[in-house]
């Protein structure tokens, strides 16, 4: 591969980082990117995405987040001030004919973006501190975007269905005289979306990775979030914080259970008495982050499983075990779930939450 080539697939990676963060790169915004980075050289990577990736006012925080995770660190720096965030770009070499892809800048920008694909696809668990902190960055910037459904509530249209009693004011108004029809459909809304993650022993590699990945998810469809190992504990509250780093300082607080044992049939059933049975659960996408490992009776986790079937709109389980090489979910709890389970999907990694993103959003699960 030429070191375009490799320059290239790196600001290609960092536009999937910026989609996967809700930001609209769309393949004709890529091409204006990588036009600009052409103009204007590598040194330029900030300015040239943020005046051709990013959309709307929204956009920009995301985009501050996602490229701190992915350029955090780069050669011949400068700071630059952004809203809630210092940025470190490279100063621009001089003379109005740079191009992208010649030279150590077009290496060194081809390497950071590189690297920050390479995270997406690595074991949570074998992450050093500093790629722990990339991850996290990454991770604020996420989006989850949950399923929409149809209501009984009917809104104005341009086309469907006619709605007869506007339609008979407006003609009221006229004074009988002939007037347009008025038509109505059916509203939509957000799909509810419940997240169980494990915080027990077997998971605490990944449980502070999940639960950011949660608190990203409550910002962007309606959603309750619950720990689950020898307790059950709603944390939906501790997790509205705005900043990801108090909303984990909250949750750590609320917490008893860290890197405990692991009840899950039991906790399923309290879960589903309390909240699940209420409405919380009834219609949801449910998802459950866990490996799996359950100390109570395998039957009990199998029928709440059955239970919490019958009552959701679907049924996700993401374990970070089912990425490994001749993993078998052979572990008795997780073989008396599977059967009531419509997606079982891996959480080891960035690359595999984006997934488990798309498939909550209703993405085939193959």
């Amino acid at each position: 591969m030429t070191v375009n080539e490799r320059a290239d697939a790196a600001y290609l990676a960092f536009a999937r980082a910026l989609r996967a963060a809700g930001v609209d790169a769309s393949a004709e915004r890529v091409h204006g990117f990588l036009r600009a980075l052409a103009e204007l050289g590598p040194a330029q990577v900030y300015w040239a995405g943020r005046l051709t990736l990013c959309g709307s006012h929204e956009d920009l925080e995301r985009y501050d987040q996602v490229f701190a995770g992915c350029f955090r660190g780069a050669p011949t720096e400068r700071r630059v001030a952004s809203p809630g965030l210092r940025l470190t770009v490279r100063d621009a070499g001089a003379g109005p004919h740079r191009r992208t892809g010649h030279g150590p800048e077009a290496l060194s920008a081809a390497a950071l973006a590189g690297s920050a694909e390479v995270l997406r696809h690595r074991d949570i668990a074998a992450l050093d501190p500093a790629e722990r902190a990339a991850l996290r960055r990454l991770l604020a910037a996420f989006a989850l975007h949950g399923q929409t459904r149809r209501t009984a509530r009917r809104r104005p249209a341009r086309r469907g269905r006619v709605d007869p009693h506007r339609t008979v004011r407006e003609l009221l108004r006229q004074g009988g005289e002939p007037a347009r029809l008025r038509h109505h459909r059916r509203a939509e809304r957000p799909r509810r979306v419940v997240l169980l993650v494990d915080v027990s022993g077997s998971m605490a590699p990944y449980a502070d990775a999940l639960l950011r990945f949660a608190h990203a998810a409550a910002r962007g469809t309606p959603t309750d979030v619950f720990t689950v190992a020898t307790r059950l504990t709603r944390v939906t509250r501790e997790l509205s914080h705005r900043d990801p780093d108090r909303a984990m300082a909250a949750l750590a607080a609320a917490v008893p259970d860290w890197r405990g044992g692991t009840r899950l049939g039991e906790l399923l059933r309290e879960f589903l008495d309390r909240w699940g049975q209420r409405g919380t659960a009834r219609g949801a996408v449910v998802v459950v982050l866990s490996d799996g490992w359950e100390r109570g009776d395998p039957e009990l986790l199998a029928a709440q499983m059955r239970r919490l079937h019958r009552l959701a709109h679907r049924v996700i389980w993401a374990n970070p075990l089912k990425a490994r090489p001749g993993y078998a979910p052979l572990a008795a709890g997780m073989a008396a779930a599977l059967p009531s389970v419509d997606a079982f999907v891996e959480g080891h990694s960035l690359a595999a939450l984006e997934r488990l993103a798309a498939v909550v959003k209703g993405a085939d699960d193959t």
